[in-house]
């Protein structure tokens, strides 16, 4: 199992140890930093009771046929073609 270690960097310390990494690196860096704010804003989400509820009525728009998915916009739409 690989060692754990907690820094504590000043940001500009961070800013500077980011800059001095190649780009794959950087890329690599960047892949990890936004699926920790997907998944942070994720549950912020599933907290959120306004956004449960927003989700609960685009569902009921789906069932009730008064909203489509993408993918059903699309088959349409090509379909129409």
């Amino acid at each position: 199992m690989p060692a754990i270690v907690k820094l504590q960097l000043s940001l500009e310390a961070l800013a500077e140890a980011i800059s001095s990494l190649d780009l794959q690196e950087k890329r690599q860096l960047q892949e990890l930093i936004e699926q920790q704010i997907f998944e942070a804003e994720e549950a912020l989400y599933e907290d959120d009771a306004e956004t449960l509820a927003e989700i609960e009525g685009v569902r009921a728009e789906y069932k009730d046929g008064e909203s489509v998915t993408i993918d059903e916009y699309l088959a349409n739409r090509s379909e129409q073609r």
